[in-house]
């Protein structure tokens, strides 16, 4: 289910998942399927880790980033469930052959 938060989100950021949703900042973006496709890879990643796992693990790979970069950008991006989705997003087939815990690949 997407659902439309027009001010939810911090500075660039436009979408996001929580279990069983998906968030966007405007209802165009409903459109864009490369966006819809990486947040679709993080419902499948809650799912496979039964949802609360999923935020702590996501919380420690954050905080443990932020002391490594000193950046709240970096951080996020060298999050294992992050590099996965990026890495992916423009395969819209990818969620059809999937393997369960890919994201463990992404680790360092």
């Amino acid at each position: 289910m997407i659902l439309i938060f027009r001010y939810f989100f911090y500075k660039d950021y436009v979408g996001l998942s929580v279990w069983p949703f998906i968030i966007l900042r405007e209802t165009d973006l409903k459109q864009d399927a490369v966006l819809l496709n990486h947040e679709r890879i993080h419902l499948r990643q809650q799912f496979e880790l039964l949802i609360l796992p999923f935020y702590l693990w996501y919380g420690i790979e954050w905080c443990v980033g932020m002391f490594k970069y000193g950046d709240s950008y970096q951080a996020y991006r060298n999050i294992s469930f992050e590099k996965e989705a990026y890495a992916h997003e423009m395969d819209h087939a990818y969620l059809k052959k999937r393997r369960p815990f890919s994201f463990l690949r992404f680790l360092k």
